[in-house]
């Protein structure tokens, strides 16, 4: 097993990775949306911050040799359900393969933000 650390996306806020490689698999801790370098909060509604977060997620997969043409499964947390469909116009344009995918609204998110995403995805 093998940790995955990138400058290209934010550090860990907590006592975890921001992912791990286990056979030909990497599992990907959840990124919100903040900025490499500074760790601030980017952008103000769910498809600004939909996009920082899937930014920060390719960062993580193409550091432990994958991609997001290689996910198979995601789990999506939005801070209110009522982004639901602006975060699927977001997702949908970058996830173009269709992974599994579970996404659930949850009461909050770290540093308030509004949208987290996890992945497992395919190496080499």
């Amino acid at each position: 097993m093998k940790v995955v650390q990138t400058s290209a996306a934010p550090a860990a806020i907590g006592p975890y990775s921001q992912a791990f490689i286990s056979g030909n698999l990497v599992f990907s801790s959840g990124q919100i949306p903040l900025l490499p370098g500074t760790g601030e909060v980017t952008g103000t509604g769910v498809a600004e911050q939909t996009e920082q977060v899937i930014k920060n997620l390719k960062a993580v997969l193409e550091a432990a040799g994958s991609s997001l043409a290689k996910v198979v499964k995601t789990t999506c947390f939005l801070a209110d359900m009522g982004d639901f469909t602006a975060f699927n116009e977001v997702y949908a344009k970058h996830f173009t393969g269709k992974p599994a995918r579970s996404t659930v609204a949850v009461r909050q998110l770290p540093k308030s933000v509004l949208v987290e995403i996890e992945a497992i995805a395919e190496i080499g």
